[in-house]
């Protein structure tokens, strides 16, 4: 009795947890303005189903293509398991499950140890490429600090609730081996050697520690998840359904500036009298993106594909789109938190630089590059459009292309009757 009311009581205290973790990030979330992005519902089904469910865009590195799989579907299918573990845990049983299923009781616990046992060797590997064979994304500046501690904080929290989910089945049967017919299962059948001549009181006691331990760690992983870029396991779904649907490369027009035109160009164009200006044309902080942009950096697993992909930072340049976004989910908890730079801060110059936003090329490799169909380019171009409409600031070279235009229809320094000359050349 006392053994279940501890469970429930712990119980309930991670799901709180949980609950608040996850309402604190809908108030990040609720920062922005509206996305827009309800319609075309069918594509945006299927493009959830193939990038987030089916990890459609994983395929161009293969190895690690592979061991993620084998984490997502481990982390996915062994949970299945938790819900004996909670019945047992509140109603005070052993293996609820294990008489009713039968023989498909053990079948199901040999594909959970076999796969347990592959998610350590999958975060072993990913450990092992993280701290020393990595390729250069994983050991960039932008992981400097918390990125990389929590980066490894999430690998080995893994490979310890599964180590303790086969070493608690392997001193289980170690306890039971004497005059039972039950044979071990797979992978913790290997590991018997480990409690050679432990007493029943002994292997009891380890059984039971290790049962608490698995379960005690996932309610704090669960509470971990929603400050940790892990989450993602979560927000991928959501994140892809609000992908951005028009054609790469494509600037969405300002609905209020393409309204001023029509009122001065088109004598018959009457204006909806119920439409509220902006607040501001682009954006400075993240009070002016739209909810997909911060869903975005929420969603981002630093996994630095689009940084290792954008030829502004192949070439030496500032700008790492990785950390476009992990800055801006860095600012929206700052705004929450309210700390001392809440109301003197802002996106742009703070936590952004102009000399970043400038040396995007609008390539879209970083775009293509995003197993999640984050798009770090759409903050810059916000946060650009900002720097031209609100301060006039953009760079020398802009600003003559523009007015280059403006006057010639071109963005070169000749006049339009000039433009065919170079056939006489």
């Amino acid at each position: 009795m006392i053994s279940s009311l501890v469970f429930v009581a712990l119980l309930a205290a991670g799901i709180t947890g949980f609950t608040l973790q996850v309402r604190r990030l809908r108030r990040g979330l609720a920062l922005a303005r509206p996305a827009g992005r309800h319609d075309r519902q069918s594509e945006r089904w299927s493009t959830m189903t193939r990038v987030a469910l089916g990890q459609g865009k994983m395929g161009p590195r293969p190895l690690a293509a592979a061991m993620h799989l084998i984490v997502y579907v481990g982390f996915v299918l062994i949970n299945i398991e938790v819900l004996e573990i909670i019945l047992d845990g509140i109603l005070g049983t052993h293996r609820l499950f294990r008489a009713p299923l039968g023989g498909l009781y053990d079948g199901l616990m040999n594909f959970f140890e076999v796969l347990g046992f592959l998610v350590i060797v999958a975060c072993v590997v990913f450990l092992v490429r993280r701290l020393r064979l990595g390729p250069k994304r994983l050991n960039h500046p932008d992981l400097t600090g918390w990125p990389q501690k929590d980066a490894v904080n999430i690998l080995v929290i893994e490979i310890v609730l599964m180590s303790a989910l086969l070493l608690m089945n392997a001193a289980e049967y170690q306890q039971l081996a004497t005059g039972s017919q039950l044979a071990p299962w797979l992978i913790s059948g290997l590991m018997l050697p480990l409690f050679g001549g432990w007493s029943a009181s002994a292997l009891s006691a380890f059984a039971t520690s290790m049962w608490w331990l698995h379960f005690v760690g996932i309610l704090a992983f669960l509470n971990y998840l929603p400050r940790s870029k892990h989450f993602h396991i979560i927000l991928a779904f959501p994140n892809v359904w609000y992908s951005k649907l028009t054609p790469r490369g494509q600037i969405p027009a300002m609905e209020s500036v393409t309204t001023e035109i029509k009122s001065m160009l088109d004598p018959s164009f009457v204006p909806d009298p119920n439409a509220v200006p902006p607040a501001r044309f682009g954006a400075k902080d993240v009070h002016d993106l739209h909810f997909a942009n911060l869903l975005n950096a929420y969603s981002c697993t630093e996994c630095g594909r689009c940084t290792s992909e954008c030829p502004a930072n192949q070439t030496g340049k500032k700008l790492s789109p990785r950390r476009i976004m992990m800055a801006t989910r860095d600012r929206v908890e700052e705004v929450l938190t309210g700390g001392q730079g809440a109301d003197t801060r802002s996106l742009l110059d703070d936590w952004i630089s102009r000399e970043e936003l400038w040396a995007c090329t609008t390539c879209n490799a970083c775009v293509e590059a995003c197993p999640l169909n984050i798009d770090p380019m759409d903050i810059i171009l916000q946060m650009r459009q900002y720097l031209v409409m609100e301060e006039s600031a953009a760079p020398s070279t802009v600003n003559v292309a523009m007015g280059n235009i403006e006057n010639n229809a071109a963005p070169w320094a000749y006049p339009q009757a000039d433009r065919g000359n170079w056939i006489q050349q």
